[in-house]
């Protein structure tokens, strides 16, 4: 007892140092591994810039063609004492000079993916290797689609389809897309049109060729319209409209949740114009939102070839059409969908124990018990076996805690330490990222997930823990992958930096789903297609109601970058968290996709006083009865590409009011959340058009601005009237839940109600439909006769 007390107080200790305040890595200094931003190299004197000229060679049946540059470099000029760099055309300066072309004609192209999304393409060079498959794709290819319809124009082409069409001029070239009605949505930006317009030097859409190693990368510059906004971009913490706003999409342990860093960044982002864009590459990009100008966003690209997706559309079409892109996310197991039990960390099967006889004990349903850092003989140095001093039996363990409903997850990461004792075996099998010379960038082995043997290695680790019972692997880390590294894939990590979160998320998900049937892992990094491997969770987050409110932030802008599933540190990570900040996030966590308590210890609501605990109870009970619908939900989600947590414009798009709201969500399409942020048990809630019902009061409100306040659950949640929402008998886990009987509370003024069921292992969702019936709401036809009993309340 004594050495695992001194455990548990070295890794208290230890969580303060590691994730402190004080030690989150501030940019700007040019430190390792700090978030790479590529604008500087678009306004740099010593560089040469092509700007986009006209359009040659054009093959409407084909849509290729080529696009003339011409050649500008920065030079000054000064009015009235203020000295301004602007772009100015200039000769070649190669020799011989025959040999090389002025203004280069190079390869453009326009391909149709579907009746919705449109590809756009250009290089800058010669490429030796073309149209390769891309792990971002879930085809690793794109489709190609016919439906669109080609015309010719007085000044270049026009493509129309039954959801817009799209224009391009020849001289200057520019591409203009339109919806439906014809209106314009956005276009990409000549130089003619700033140059002609404002006394701003603003870079149009052309490419850079850098003076110090004459690499090149585009910038892909749009016309932003006056009331545009801008979401996604992955888990971003910053300012939910990114309007106005400079993002750097470059993986990072952001080492919190209130900077502008990200753990998961992602190259898509909608429009509230009624469009959204994906960046089709896994180099460092810098998107300007109308910071520098705010009439254009410029997408500064590392890549040296241009790949843009353009999808037209409602938010739930883009999400859509993206997501068939990417992959939208597969159903994860219903146990995942319970409660989490972990903090950093348990170090014994005396402590796992414990922790799963006192959830038991004081009847705190839940599904997951997480082992941390601590699992291995030395903490943090993670060699794939649990410690033979402090596991008597492991696998005897995880089969005890399996009867009473309790899942077990582990920790894990990527990074080995010269003193693991697998380090040697990854060397001499060379399965690390390399520096220039062949040995290691860091002193830690990072594996090098490129490289097929290594994947094949590292999932036989996995597999062994899989194999011995365990339910789900915890997929740290995975943000530091080096930056100047050489991998198997012949890139460095100028390409395969960003990448790694989605090989590493693969990989875990990948050899989970061949040994357990499932589709389930708890990753904290991501890049585009990382949906197609949930869940993640958000990070590290202080435990304080700033942090609250920027996680929930960085969880809407998540979800709308096509990630159905998501989770979060309820409380916050750093330190213990204080009783009235826990009390008020424990609710917000469990009306979230998933739910986990994490963090600095205690996290056990045992540990707190019985009042929070029987708060923390109820919480907790909700969430269990309300299974029928988060499950009916998550499997809409994954069909649609839909988010769990979900912006309030992507369900009201039409409410202007929605597009406004960063600390309110729905959680599924029914539920209207609003989390407490500060000790007050009322706040300020926006609801969109039509009337709401109280879930826990039975209050009704219309649209509209309203203080409310919270019922005896410290959160205010609302529900659409006209609708049903399924609930199931509370049970300790969701393994022993009664899926024969469902209750169907209606939640309605009209004389119909709705809403959506999906029982596990069943064929699909199936639609309610309730009807009044003489004063009694009835079923139009019952979607599992004679299999479920539905009792309507």
């Amino acid at each position: 007892m004594t050495k695992n007390l001194f455990r548990l107080i070295a890794g208290c200790f230890f969580v303060y140092a590691f994730a402190g305040i004080g030690y989150a890595q501030k940019q700007g200094f040019g430190l390792q591994n700090e978030p790479v931003d590529i604008s500087p190299d678009f306004a740099d004197f010593e560089n040469t810039y092509y700007l986009s000229g006209d359009l040659v060679n054009f093959n409407p049946n084909t849509g290729k063609g080529q696009l003339q540059y011409n050649r500008y470099e920065y030079s000054t000029r000064i009015a009235f004492n203020n000295i301004l760099g602007v772009l100015r055309p200039v000769e070649a300066n190669e020799f011989p000079g025959n040999e090389y072309a002025a203004s280069p004609q190079l390869p453009f192209e326009i391909q149709f993916v579907s009746p919705k999304t449109v590809r756009i393409r250009a290089k800058s060079g010669f490429e030796l290797k073309t149209d390769q498959e891309s792990l971002m794709l879930v085809d690793g290819v794109a489709p190609t689609d016919n439906s669109w319809k080609y015309s010719k124009t007085e000044k270049g082409h026009e493509y129309s389809g039954k959801f817009g069409k799209v224009v391009i001029s020849e001289s200057p070239w520019k591409i203009s897309f339109y919806n439906a009605k014809g209106e314009l949505l956005t276009n990409t930006v000549p130089h003619s049109d700033n140059a002609e317009t404002t006394y701003t030097p603003v870079l149009p859409f052309s490419f850079v060729r850098r003076a110090s190693d004459y690499s090149r990368s585009f910038s892909a510059v749009l016309n932003l319209s006056p009331e545009e906004k801008i979401f996604g971009l992955g888990e971003s913490y910053t300012g939910f409209n990114k309007r106005g706003q400079k993002v750097v999409l470059y993986t990072d342990d952001a080492n919190g949740v209130q900077n502008e860093t990200m753990y998961k960044p992602v190259p898509f982002y909608m429009s509230s114009n009624g469009y959204g864009v994906f960046i089709h590459t896994s180099t460092p990009i810098t998107c300007d939102f109308g910071n520098y100008f705010n009439g254009v966003t410029s997408l500064m690209i590392g890549d040296e070839e241009l790949d843009l997706f353009v999808f037209l559309g409602s938010p739930k079409e883009i999400l859509y059409e993206y997501t068939g892109l990417t992959g939208k996310s597969p159903m994860p197991p219903l146990w995942s969908f319970g409660f989490w039990m972990s903090r950093i960390t348990y170090f014994s099967e005396e402590d796992g124990r414990a922790v799963v006889d006192n959830l038991r004990k004081y009847k705190i349903p839940s599904d997951v018990l997480h082992f941390d850092t601590g699992w291995f003989e030395t903490d943090w140095r993670c060699d794939y076996k649990f410690a033979p001093s402090r596991f008597n039996n492991a696998e005897k363990m995880i089969q005890d805690f399996q009867k009473q409903g309790i899942k077990t997850c582990l920790w894990q990461l990527p990074y080995f330490v010269p003193k693991n004792t697998l380090f040697s075996e990854i060397i001499e099998n060379g399965l690390y990222v390399k520096n220039n010379k062949g040995n290691l960038p860091y002193e830690d082995a990072v594996l090098d997930f490129s490289n097929p043997e290594t994947v094949e290695w590292y999932q036989g680790k996995i597999a062994s823990l899989l194999e011995l019972g365990v339910g789900a692997i915890k997929v740290d880390f995975g943000e530091a992958a080096p930056y100047n590294g050489i991998y198997a894939s012949d890139r460095t990590g100028f390409y395969e930096h960003n990448l790694f979160p989605l090989r590493y998320n693969k990989a875990v998900s990948d050899i989970t789903q061949k040994v357990k049937g499932e589709r389930i892992i708890w990753a904290r990094s991501a890049w585009a297609g990382s949906q197609r491997y949930p869940l993640h969770w958000g990070g590290d987050p202080a435990n304080t109601y700033s942090a609250m409110s920027s996680t929930l932030r960085g969880g809407l802008s998540f979800g709308l970058s096509g990630f159905s599933f998501w989770s979060h540190d309820i409380g916050g990570f750093v330190q213990k968290t204080p009783e009235n900040i826990y009390r008020h996030w424990t609710p917000f966590g469990m009306l979230t996709s998933h739910v986990r308590s994490h963090g600095a210890p205690p996290t056990e609501p045992w540990e707190y006083s019985e009042d929070f605990m029987n708060a923390f109870r109820e919480a907790d009970n909700m969430r269990y009865q309300l299974m029928p619908y988060i499950y009916a939900q998550a499997k809409e989600c994954s069909e649609q590409g839909l988010p769990m947590v979900r912006a309030l414009f992507v369900e009201f798009p039409d409410d202007p009011g929605a597009w406004l709201i960063d600390n309110q969500y729905m959680f599924g399409s029914q539920l209207l959340v609003a989390p407490l942020f500060s000790d007050s048990n009322s706040r300020n809630v926006y609801l969109p058009k039509g009337e709401w019902i109280d879930y826990q009061t039975g209050k009704t409100y219309s649209g509209g601005w309203h203080s409310i306040e919270a019922g005896n659950i410290p959160v205010v949640i609302l529900v659409q009237n006209g609708s049903v929402i399924p609930h199931i008998k509370l049970a300790q886990s969701t393994e022993f839940m009664d899926w024969t009987e469902i209750d169907l509370k209606v939640y309605s003024t009209s004389e119909k109600a709705n809403g959506v069921l999906y029982l596990p292992e069943s064929e699909g969702l199936k639609t309610i439909e309730l009807k009044k019936v003489e004063g009694k709401y009835k079923l139009s036809k019952h979607p599992y006769e004679g299999k479920v009993k539905l009792n309507i309340l």
